[in-house]
């Protein structure tokens, strides 16, 4: 079972008059009310994966609303054989991902900015001192599908087999991208650490 926004899908969903998969059917055939329900239901699930994968509230809103244009362009192409959380999250990344490329050197940009906030930090205690803020501004910069699998499966919850299903690889590279990732967040909390003694 698939848990997305605090909705559980299931096969009983898709006949189910309000669960995604029969909204989604609905509204691939053009019925506006279903798709405004299941953006309604979804949009906060959005909003929290874009924030997780840029660390920055306005450029969530923005890489939301921009997921919401092209949900309701793609929901016409949507086949009910797919599980439709499953579809969203790709869509999801993919925009997060297009956003990216395009905005290349404004992330730069964002990642002096987190860079130079560590360094202001050392100086004196204050909300970068948060392990689990360091922690998720390090996943941030962990390579792409590293990155992914972990904010799939740790920040999200999916378990490993969901998260390969919408990154679009096996379960075992799904694994081995979280091993891998493990790997290198241990080296850099640690020489984050390292820095602020």
């Amino acid at each position: 079972m698939m848990t997305i926004a605090g909705d559980a899908f299931s096969p009983s969903d898709a006949i189910a008059g309000d669960g995604d998969q029969a909204l989604a059917v609905r509204a691939s055939a053009g019925d506006r009310e279903a798709f405004a329900r299941l953006l309604e239901r979804h949009y906060d699930t959005i909003h929290r994966i874009a924030w997780r994968w840029c660390g920055d509230g306005t450029e969530a809103d923005d890489i939301a609303q921009d997921v919401a244009v092209k949900l309701g362009r793609a929901i016409s192409g949507w086949r009910a054989e797919a599980s439709f959380p499953s579809w969203l999250y790709r869509i999801v990344l993919n925009t997060v991902r297009d956003r990216q490329r395009a905005r290349a050197s404004e992330r730069r940009r964002v990642e002096a900015y987190a860079v130079q906030k560590l360094v202001d930090a050392q100086g004196g205690g204050g909300a970068d001192d948060d392990p689990a803020a360091r922690l998720w501004s390090a996943v941030g910069s962990l390579p792409d599908r590293q990155r992914d699998a972990v904010l799939l499966v740790h920040g999200e919850g999916l378990s490993h087999d969901e998260a390969a299903g919408v990154m679009g690889v096996s379960e075992g590279t799904v694994s081995f991208h979280i091993h891998e990732a493990k790997k290198k967040l241990r080296a850099m909390m640690q020489a984050s650490e390292d820095e602020l003694s």
